[in-house]
């Protein structure tokens, strides 16, 4: 099976493409799409499916119109992966699916797959993953040590639009308390200046570090003594969960039904319902080096089953399934 990934940025090609490849896939990533370069690459390459995934500079209007156009002219079959529902479903997905017109569209939510059913589209869950060669346990680095990290983007504009969004709520648990009582978090990602609105309180300057690229998450997720984990629906895990436990990271979460389904709380991660419950396991856990060294290993442990090998598996036994691809 060879499959063409039309995606350029680090985070999606680092991710699920690989997991391909280790299910025994010939895999290439397109990088920067433009129109003459798309055409180019299917000749060259002969793929046996397209796939596009995300939201990035690849997933725009005018690049979907050009991929379904050549995908539909080379009459190889195109999959997207729709890793923004239930969010921006209407805002952003609709209106590219509208142009892309895929064969077949993978959701990190359930609730949208018969949607998508109703919409005329063959429709199947997927949720994110970790890569073990990107996220896992390395050793301590000094440039990233630090008691208790966030890796994330910020998003105040995207809060602001949807201000019941559980983000704002899993911010208020996990971050807000231990800014209101001087507890240092150092913050890796953009916007973190813009979030005193939100948290109450202004993020120290030395605290914030910038973006991050995607590949050196893992060094602060070894190097941290904790990580706050943020999650954005109470029904669908963040991505950052599995890779901070691929990462062998001690993570503090928010309790919401998907993380008590998926994990169990003081073995795998650490899950708090209240800014006072995150300040008690915080000042636990940062005098208990022993206690976070076999949440470290037990992450591991509990996270296997959530491989970006295991999610390629299930899909391409998705597409089998629904006629999409023949495995032979």
């Amino acid at each position: 099976m060879k499959i063409l990934f039309l995606e350029s940025h680090p985070m999606l090609i680092n991710g699920l493409p690989n997991g391909f490849r280790e299910a025994g896939c010939e895999v290439k990533i397109s990088g920067p799409l433009t129109k003459e370069n798309i055409p180019m690459m299917i000749e060259d390459f002969h793929p046996d499916l397209l796939f596009m995934l995300g939201w990035s500079t690849e997933t725009t209007i005018e690049k979907a119109k050009w991929v379904h156009f050549y995908s539909e002219n080379a009459k190889i079959p195109l999959v997207y992966w729709a890793t923004e529902d239930p969010t921006h479903t209407y805002s952003f997905t609709l209106p590219l699916l509208k142009e892309l017109k895929p064969d077949f569209v993978f959701t990190i939510c359930k609730g949208r797959v018969m949607y998508y059913q109703m919409l005329g589209f063959k429709a199947a869950h997927m949720d994110f993953g970790y890569y073990s060669k990107v996220h896992y346990k390395a050793a301590p680095n000094e440039k990233y040590k630090c008691d208790i990290a966030v890796v994330a983007n910020a998003y105040p504009n995207v809060l602001h639009l949807y201000p019941h969004h559980y983000r704002i709520t899993s911010l208020k648990i996990l971050i807000a308390p231990l800014i209101a009582e001087g507890i240092r978090v150092d913050f890796w990602g953009r916007k973190w200046a813009e979030m005193a609105h939100l948290l109450g309180n202004d993020i120290p300057s030395d605290c914030i570090h910038g973006y991050l690229n995607y590949t050196l998450a893992n060094q602060v997720y070894s190097s941290a003594s904790i990580m706050l984990g943020l999650q954005n629906q109470l029904n669908q895990v963040s991505q950052r969960t599995y890779e901070i436990m691929g990462s062998g990271g001690v993570l503090i979460t928010s309790v919401t039904p998907e993380v008590n389904r998926l994990f169990q709380s003081g073995r795998d991660l650490l899950t708090s319902d209240s800014p006072e419950r995150t300040l008690e396991l915080v000042k636990h856990y940062l005098n208990a080096p022993e206690e976070r060294e076999k949440i470290s290993k037990q992450a591991q442990i509990a996270v296997e089953p959530h491989s970006y090998l295991n999610r390629a598996k299930g899909a391409l036994q998705a597409l089998s399934e629904q006629e999409i691809i023949s495995l032979g």
